[in-house]
């Protein structure tokens, strides 16, 4: 049976976003968050790519809500309104 690592990653990624406590443990620890998480289901030598895919997938959800923040503000100051 194969091991689908990209599946793995996305429900990881849910899982930290979706739980607080989670999340803090990740930003403090993530390699540690992210192998209790993984549980003992993955093969030996993919939990350091799991961990790098997690890092880089959240690593650009925050930079995309920054971007996404910056924009608001801007829009703010040149008159865009909220909807």
């Amino acid at each position: 049976m194969e091991f689908d690592i990209k599946a793995k990653i996305e429900e990881i990624i849910g899982k930290i976003k979706n739980d607080a406590g989670l999340f803090d443990a990740f930003k403090k620890d993530p390699e540690k968050t992210v192998e209790r998480v993984a549980g003992d289901g993955v093969p030996e030598g993919l939990l350091e790519k799991i961990i790098e895919g997690v890092k880089t997938a959240l690593s650009a959800d925050k930079i995309k809500e920054t971007v996404e923040n910056i924009g608001d503000k801007l829009g703010g100051i040149f008159g865009k309104k909220s909807e």
